[in-house]
C-alpha cells in the first residue's frame, strides 16, 4: 500500500465512523467498533487519523455491517413486494461510503470500467468509478440516435416480454477489466445481459456487485455466469 492509498483508506474509515456517530454516543460507537471512546472522539473530530490496520478493520468489518443496517432502514416495500430504494440511490454521499467498503469486503480487482444499467444503477456506478478511478459505462433499453455501433444483448423473460440493452460499442474495449454493478439484483436477468455485453466486448469481468440482493436467486444466477466475486451489500427476503 503506497502513501496515497493509505491516506485514502484512513479517510474512508473516518467517514464511516462519522456516519455511525450521527445516531450514536461515543460509548455506543465504542461498543459497535470495539475501539476506545477517546480514540473514536479524536478520529471523528479530525484530530488524528486511525492507523492503516485499524482503518482497514473499520472499513471492511464495521463499515459493511453499519452500511448494511443503514441501507435496510432506508428501503421500503409496497403491498406487492416491490422495492423502493430511492432513499439510497439518490443519496450520493451514502453511496460514496459504500464503494470502498464493497471493494474491500468482496476483493474486487481494480477495474478499468464500471458497467451498469440505466437508470437506478448510475449513481452507484458513479461512486464505484470515482473510488476505482475507472470509467463509467451504462447500458440503456433504447438506442442513442447519433451512435452508429452498439453492443446489443437481448433476452426473453419468463413473462414473455423481451428485454434488450444497448451499449455504444466505443464504451468498452477488448482486454479491459469490467466490474458490473447495479442497485438491485432480483432475478439476475439484468446482470445476465450486462455480463453478456462484457463478454461480447471481449473484456474480463472482475466482479458483480449490487446494493441489494432480493433473495439469493439473482446472486446465484450471476455466480453461474462468472468466476469473479459476486456479492450484495445486503440481502432481503
Amino acid at each position: 500500500m503506497n502513501r496515497a492509498e493509505k491516506a485514502a483508506l484512513q479517510l474512508q474509515a473516518v467517514a464511516v465512523l462519522r456516519m455511525l456517530k450521527e445516531t450514536r454516543t461515543y460509548d455506543e460507537l465504542s461498543s459497535v467498533t470495539g475501539l476506545p471512546a477517546g480514540d473514536l472522539n479524536r478520529y471523528v473530530n479530525g484530530h488524528v487519523l486511525p492507523g492503516s490496520e485499524r482503518a482497514r478493520e473499520v472499513v471492511e468489518g464495521v463499515g459493511r455491517d453499519a452500511l448494511s443496517s443503514e441501507l435496510e432502514a432506508r428501503v421500503r416495500f409496497d403491498d406487492e413486494g416491490y422495492v423502493d430504494n430511492s432513499g439510497v440511490v439518490f443519496d450520493q454521499s451514502f453511496l460514496d461510503l459504500v464503494a470502498p467498503v464493497a471493494a474491500n469486503s468482496f476483493g474486487f480487482e481494480r477495474p478499468d470500467v464500471i458497467l451498469t444499467a440505466a437508470t437506478d444503477g448510475i449513481t452507484l456506478g458513479a461512486a464505484m468509478a470515482r473510488y476505482f478511478d475507472a470509467r463509467l459505462a451504462y447500458a440503456k433499453k433504447s438506442k442513442e440516435t447519433a451512435v452508429e455501433e452498439f453492443i446489443e444483448s437481448r433476452q426473453r423473460l419468463a413473462s414473455g416480454i423481451e428485454l434488450t440493452y444497448y451499449l455504444p460499442a466505443s464504451a468498452l474495449s477488448s482486454g479491459q477489466r469490467v466490474l458490473v454493478v447495479d442497485d438491485l439484483i432480483r432475478s439476475g436477468e439484468t446482470q445476465e445481459l450486462l455480463l453478456d455485453i462484457a463478454k461480447q466486448a471481449d473484456t474480463t469481468v472482475t466482479g458483480v456487485f449490487a446494493l441489494i440482493g432480493v433473495s439469493d436467486k439473482g446472486l446465484g444466477r450471476a455466480r453461474e455466469l462468472t468466476d469473479a466475486p459476486v456479492g450484495a451489500l445486503t440481502t432481503l427476503d
